[in-house]
This record gives C-alpha cells, sequence and structure tokens, in this order.
C-alpha cells in the first residue's frame, strides 16, 4: 500500500485492453488571483490511498489494477492575520532626508526617559552611602563632584574601530576601503558616555564591565563624580520591558464583550524560514525542493501530512535571495562599442534575472496552499537603510496575483512587509526583523551570546538600538518608529548562526518567546511555532549519505 499527497490514481485501458496507471496533478486551490485580497479555503491537501496489485509476467513488470479505495481531504488549519503598519514610511515627496538624526535621538530620549526613571526612582528611593543619601538631578552637566546622585542619559560608545563617516569620505580618495570588521571592540580604549540635550558625561567604573551596553541605550546611572571629571558608577537601571497586550485584544471596540468572550478555534503552527539565499544555481534546488514539497505535504507519510495541515502560515525573515555580485569596474567590463539602436530589455551582462525568477517560482508553488509574509533582508532588492520598505510586487510577476492591490491596506494571501515587521498572528503580537539591529549590535559587545543580546533589545525597549550610529536608518523627526511600544508575545530575530529559544519575563508579568532563527542555506532548517504553546520544533533538511 502506497499513500501519495496531491496526486490521483486514474484507470485507462490501451486499445489492447491492458491496464494501465497514470497520475495527474490535482492542485486543486480555492484561491484564485482575482480573490487575491480576501483568505482563501484551505481544502487543499488531498491524500488518496491505493491497492496495487503488482504482477511479473514473462519477466515484464506490469500494474494489475489501480482502484482507489479512500479518499482523505485534510483542511489547512485557518490563520488569523493581522499586519501593522508600525513602520511603513510616507511615499513621494511626503518622504525627505532633509532633517537631522539628533532629532531622532531628542524623540527618543523624551519617549524612554520617564520609564527609565519610574524604575531608578522605584530602585533608589532612600538610598545611602555612608549618611549621604542618593538625589536626582535633570541634566548630565548637573553633576556635582563629591556628591551621590543619579541621572538618566543616552549612552554613546566612544570605539576608535568604529566606522566613521567623515573618515571615510577624507581618505576616500587616498587608500582602498577596509574590509568589514566583526567587532568594534578593542579594549581599553573604548569609552561609555552618557548625554542629554545639555551635553555628555564620561562613565567609569568596575561596574560597567558587567552591563551589555551599546549606543542609543537609554539608562540611569547611580554614582558620583571624580576628581578626574568622570562619573564613578555604582549601579545602572534600563527601561525594562514595556507593556504587554493581551492576547486577542487588537481589533476588539469598548462594546466587543460578545467577541472578546467567543470561544476561538485552535490555532495551528506558523513555518518560519530564513536566508533561503536563492541564487538561481543548479546547487540550491535540492533544500529549496525538500523544503516546498514538506510543506505542501508531497513527501511525508500520512501521519506528517495531518501534522504538516496545521502549519497555517509560512514567514520568511529575511535573505530571500543571495547577495549580489560586485560591480564589475569600467575596466573589467568587455569593450565594446555602442550600439546605436536602442533594444528593449535588460543587459544580460549587467543584470541576472535567475535569482528572483527562481523565488517567485518558488512562492507561485507554495501559494496556493499556503499564505505567506515574506519580510526583507540586507541581501534583498529593496531599501538599503531600516526600516526597509516591502518588496516591489514587480519582482513576483507570478506570485502578485496574491497580493493586495497597490496602495491598499488590506490583508492579503501574500503579504510582502517592512522590516522590521509587526503584526497580530492568531492573536499573538509577534516582532520580526531580517537580523541587521542583532548583527550590529554584535559589533559593540565582548561575547557572542545572541539570545542575550535579543534580551537586551526589548528590555531597552528599542528594536534597533545602534540606528542611526552605525546602521542606516530613516531620520525619523516627530517620533522613533524603533522604540518597542508594546512587548511582543513572540519576538524572531532571521539570519543568525544557529537555533537559539528561549522565554524572557518581565517584572509586571510580560513573557515573550525570542527565536533566533538560522540560515536556511547553511543550516537546513526550518522552525514550527506552535501558535498555542509558542513551543518552537526544528525540522531539518539535507542530502545525507551513507559512508
Amino acid at each position: 500500500m502506497t499513500t501519495k499527497l496531491s496526486r490521483r490514481c486514474m484507470d485507462e485501458r490501451d486499445p489492447n485492453g491492458e491496464m494501465k496507471l497514470s497520475r495527474v496533478r490535482s492542485g486543486s486551490c480555492d484561491a484564485s488571483p482575482s480573490d487575491a485580497g480576501s483568505q482563501p479555503s484551505h481544502n487543499l491537501l488531498v491524500i488518496d490511498t491505493q491497492l496495487q496489485h503488482i504482477a511479473l509476467r514473462h519477466g515484464a513488470l506490469k500494474f494489475g489494477r489501480c482502484a482507489v479505495t479512500a479518499s482523505i481531504t485534510l483542511q489547512r488549519t485557518p490563520s488569523s492575520y493581522k499586519p501593522l503598519r508600525s513602520f511603513h514610511l510616507a511615499k513621494g515627496e511626503q518622504k525627505h532626508y532633509q532633517q537631522q538624526y539628533a532629532d531622532m535621538y531628542f524623540a527618543r530620549l523624551a519617549v524612554l526617559k520617564p520609564a527609565v526613571e519610574r524604575v531608578a526612582s522605584e530602585a533608589w528611593d532612600g538610598f545611602e552611602i555612608g549618611g549621604d543619601e542618593v538625589h536626582k538631578v535633570d541634566r548630565v552637566l548637573d553633576v556635582r563632584q563629591g556628591e551621590l546622585v543619579w541621572v538618566a542619559g543616552t549612552v554613546y560608545m566612544e570605539m576608535p574601530l568604529k566606522p566613521n563617516i567623515l573618515d571615510d569620505i577624507s581618505k576616500h580618495h587616498w587608500i582602498a576601503a577596509p574590509p568589514p570588521r566583526l567587532k568594534f571592540t578593542s579594549g581599553e580604549s573604548d569609552q561609555i558616555m552618557l548625554e542629554d540635550e545639555s551635553g555628555r558625561l564620561r562613565l567609569t567604573g568596575s561596574f560597567l564591565s558587567s552591563c551589555l551596553l551599546v549606543t542609543g541605550c537609554i539608562v540611569a546611572v547611580m554614582g558620583t563624580e571624580n576628581a578626574n571629571g568622570d562619573f564613578e558608577v555604582i549601579d545602572l537601571k534600563i527601561p525594562e520591558l514595556a507593556p504587554q497586550p493581551e492576547r486577542w485584544s487588537q481589533g476588539q471596540s469598548d462594546g466587543a464583550t460578545k467577541k472578546k468572550d467567543t470561544k476561538k478555534e485552535k490555532a495551528g503552527k506558523i513555518a518560519i524560514v530564513s536566508t533561503l539565499g536563492v541564487s538561481g544555481d543548479s546547487g540550491d534546488t535540492m533544500a529549496l525542493d525538500l523544503l516546498v514539497e514538506y510543506l505542501l505535504g508531497e513527501s511525508t507519510s500520512p501521519d506528517e501530512q495531518e501534522k504538516i495541515s496545521s502549519i497555517s502560515r509560512l514567514l520568511v525573515a529575511g535573505n530571500s535571495l543571495s547577495s549580489a555580485n560586485p560591480i564589475p569596474s569600467a575596466e573589467d567590463l568587455p569593450a565594446k562599442k555602442p550600439s546605436a539602436v536602442k533594444k528593449y530589455g535588460y543587459d544580460a551582462s549587467a543584470y541576472n534575472p535567475a535569482p528572483t525568477d527562481r523565488l517567485d517560482s518558488l512562492l507561485e508553488s507554495l501559494l496556493p496552499s499556503i499564505p505567506i509574509t515574506l519580510i526583507p533582508g540586507e541581501q534583498d532588492p529593496t531599501h538599503t537603510s531600516l526600516p526597509q520598505q516591502p518588496m516591489h510586487s514587480a519582482l513576483f510577476p507570478r506570485s502578485r496575483a496574491y497580493m493586495a492591490a497597490p496602495n491598499s491596506e488590506d490583508t492579503a494571501w501574500f503579504d510582502t512587509v517592512t522590516n522590521p515587521w509587526e503584526g497580530d498572528v492568531d492573536g499573538w503580537r509577534i516582532l520580526a526583523t531580517g537580523g541587521q539591529p542583532i548583527d550590529d549590535v554584535f559589533k559593540y559587545v565582548e561575547g557572542d551570546d545572541r539570545l542575550e543580546m535579543m534580551e537586551a533589545t526589548l528590555r531597552w525597549r528599542l528594536c534597533a538600538p545602534t540606528a542611526p550610529d552605525t546602521l542606516w536608518c530613516y531620520p525619523f523627526q516627530d517620533k522613533d518608529r524603533f522604540v518597542i511600544e508594546a512587548t511582543p508575545h513572540v519576538y524572531i530575530v532571521g539570519n543568525q548562526p544557529r537555533f537559539e529559544s528561549t522565554i524572557v519575563e518581565g517584572p509586571d508579568g510580560q513573557s515573550c518567546r525570542i527565536i533566533s532563527v538560522p540560515r536556511f542555506k547553511d543550516t537546513g532548517e526550518l522552525l514550527l511555532l506552535d501558535a498555542e504553546t509558542l513551543e518552537v520544533e526544528v525540522v531539518k533538511f539535507g542530502v545525507y549519505q551513507e559512508t
């Protein structure tokens, strides 16, 4: 007995009266391109159990008969999905780069300073050392030598190895660009500053060696100024986790008591993958094909197919395409006379359509069966600076039939979103990034514990703390979009070296599952997040050879 997914067995007779077996693709789906903005039906997986009698006659292998004895239709678990437009930028003339980045730091400090001061006040009120009681000062420049005080401000890391745009411009015509550094740290030459709108104060003390700090985070420090004019730190406080909304709270109005009390259907699982690294070469075909066949249930047993039918959504967390090749210099380009006749299309020597075409084909295979949320990454063709805007629909000529109409805010079956991205899936608030903020924080610290860095960004209430210092971003003026105003239930960071996950808990009962998503191109790992328990399962794809 054999089991096939999404294939049907049909009896046909040839002119000689012998039975022969043929298979046709069923591939039925209620989601037509015209219904791109609506939620299609999930009657997508069809299993046919076939009974085959094989007879060996005259040394030839023939099929005796093929009868379909049972047909079971599996329904894919539906997904409740509501994306938030937290990181969408204005378009056209409304988006400009004339404002200064200083406004972004001031806006960040204005929002987070009350939160960190509240934490510091609760911890340090009435604290005494040698009979001196600590008191608060409002500005950095109000610190006086010999007084035990505490003050809040923005951290700035003075690091000689950190890239400096002014130095890069001055040396542009003299030396070649240095290779990118893995770390900015250089030991004792690094300095930690605390600044606000009044000025800057250098922080010292052995206590700082136990603190994870980067440029841009808002902290409160307690200590005293020494004879050198430096602030000797005794203790340090951070804003801690932001308030967390309850599950299913998004979108409920004041009079929606009946809707709130309505029993929700059991949620399924969310498949998460990062760094597909599609290059269009034949070398990356096997793992991607295995991934597609697994999500469609075409390469698994009946028990596994029922499990796969509970996967309600696929989330691609950055770097769907492989890194682009360097642009050749004028000397490397072949010398040829420019043609006087202009031709339509693209120049094959300057553009390779294979990666985007292969990605579009992969998505086209999955979309009739499963909804997809696509987050761009560092290597994807979109804005370089954060927040990266959604990948353009022109990149997906076959898959864009499942996308929403341009300039529409309707929920789409195929949703290309921003990086970072925030949304509600099955009632849980999810915050996801393509990995650039954590990769940049990694350069500021000595260790390599990525989970600790992810937890720190939550407790700082900043999903991209080092922007705009060493991480390119849009110069926000009225509001810093990277401030985490509500603690998510799930925090996903893509393009990481390995899979890691833990639960972060806050002082007011907040709980957040943080997930480090490994690079699929290197590890072949797909993550399955249970949307009821928030437990994570790893599915590994690979080609194994017997030794």
